[in-house]
């Protein structure tokens, strides 16, 4: 999966349900102190299919406020993304394209915005996990292993 773009992790973005993963929502689940807080907008996609996981992936982030957007986009726009900010001329998955990191917001934090090249993705809700798992500060090549066994624990929780 594609790297998280830019930024220091999210303010009060933690692993916070990492060790218990039967705390982790599923699909319809309330998110424990969310209310109104999240907003997932899907600019172009199913929302029932992409709203799920990208809500299960912040909530096991620990994220409780802020805005994300997730679009789906062709082979031919993903790669120029790619090429644009990453330097890689290629075909990708999925990109996250942090807003809001350290320090503090004007006003709703804006996470940022998930693009994803469904031709590229075997599994879509695992493309929006990982997407989500970037905005809020996760990094699968410095972190361990840490983030890709959260991902794995969202993924299960949702079925």
């Amino acid at each position: 999966m594609a790297d998280r773009l830019a930024g220091d992790p999210v303010p009060g973005a933690g692993d916070a349900l990492a060790g218990d993963r039967d705390a982790i929502p599923g699909p319809g689940d309330a998110i424990p102190g969310t209310a109104d807080a999240i907003e997932v907008e899907v600019i172009a996609g199913d929302p029932a299919l992409l709203r799920p996981p990208a809500e299960a992936a912040l909530a096991a982030a620990g994220v409780g406020e802020g805005h994300a957007a997730i679009a789906l986009v062709s082979e031919d726009e993903i790669r120029r993304l790619n090429r644009e900010h990453r330097g890689v001329d290629l075909a990708t998955d999925v990109l996250s394209f942090p807003v809001d990191t350290a320090g503090p917001a004007p006003g709703p934090r804006e996470l940022g915005d998930v693009v994803i090249c469904s031709e590229h993705t075997e599994d879509l809700a695992e493309a929006v996990v990982h997407g989500i798992l970037h905005l809020c500060g996760h990094d699968h090549e410095r972190d361990g292993g840490e983030m890709l066994a959260l991902q794995d624990r969202v993924m299960a929780a949702l079925g």
